[in-house]
């Protein structure tokens, strides 16, 4: 089984604890033009978006989506489960995944336009920043009320729920908005790493932040195009940086889903 991936991406990160949890063996491979807007034959067969993650499996089953991956894998290797067997909670489980997945990822990709990318010169990016501070304690205080007096997100073993939130709270905290010291939320991060799948991929993500740091000179020089679409675009545009979004329109290092291409 191979999984292609980076190591930052929440959504590849989401499907690696999972296949750690499950004991899962999996090749972990990071395409040499990922993010390029490369037109390879690889990053071609990632479906429309020419993302990460993309699932091939042993059989030659190719699957991206982290969700669609995730649900592949609960219906394959069923034990041990990672969404619980009453339904209510099956349901709350993917709520939280839905949200973590577009809300608040698009507030650490933002992070990362602004951090990683040099996005909004001139005291933009610090009025980025600030929205996003402001928008990552709202989704703290909605985990927080999601997890209660738990240790887990949903019912009271460790879940689709965590292994969704938790590369987004990780991110959070990256850019240097964790948790309260001593909350409710950073007592369930520190319970999350303890789980060797949790340690292994957190580690791997952080591994990367340095060379993270440098590529904002790829999207200077234009051979790093970054992918603007549902909710983060739409998070960059509500949070003021739609001069951004034009620059960048402008420069040609955003891109958008190229579907029509796709579907020939």
């Amino acid at each position: 089984m191979i999984l292609y991936e980076h190591p930052f991406s929440p959504f590849a990160q989401k499907v690696k604890i999972a296949l750690r949890e499950k004991a899962i063996p999996f090749e972990a491979v990071t395409p040499p033009d990922l993010g390029s807007g490369s037109d390879s034959d690889l990053i071609s067969s990632f479906g429309p978006r020419r993302e990460v993650p993309t699932l091939v499996d042993d059989d030659g089953t190719c699957i991206f989506d982290s969700t669609i991956i995730l649900e592949y894998l609960e219906e394959k290797y069923p034990a041990p489960p990672l969404l619980p067997a009453n339904l209510a909670d099956r349901a709350k489980a993917r709520t939280i995944e839905d949200i973590c997945d577009t809300h608040f990822e698009a507030i650490s990709w933002g992070l990362n336009e602004v951090r990683f990318f040099g996005r909004g010169k001139g005291g933009l990016n610090d009025q980025l920043y600030e929205q996003a501070i402001i928008q990552v304690g709202h989704a703290y205080a909605w985990l927080t009320a999601a997890l209660g007096d738990r240790d887990w997100l949903v019912g009271n073993t460790f879940g689709l729920a965590d292994l969704s939130a938790i590369p987004i709270v990780s991110a959070f905290t990256v850019h240097g908005i964790p948790p309260a010291a001593d909350s409710a939320l950073a007592r369930w991060m520190a319970r999350a790493q303890q789980r060797p799948s949790v340690a292994k991929t957190t580690e791997e993500s952080l591994a990367v932040v340095a060379v993270l740091e440098t590529l904002h000179e790829a999207v200077g020089d234009g051979s790093f195009k970054r992918h603007y679409r549902d909710h983060r675009l739409e998070w960059m545009v509500r949070s003021g940086g739609l001069q951004v979004l034009l620059d960048g329109l402008g420069k040609g290092d955003i891109r958008f889903t190229e579907t029509e291409r796709f579907l020939r």
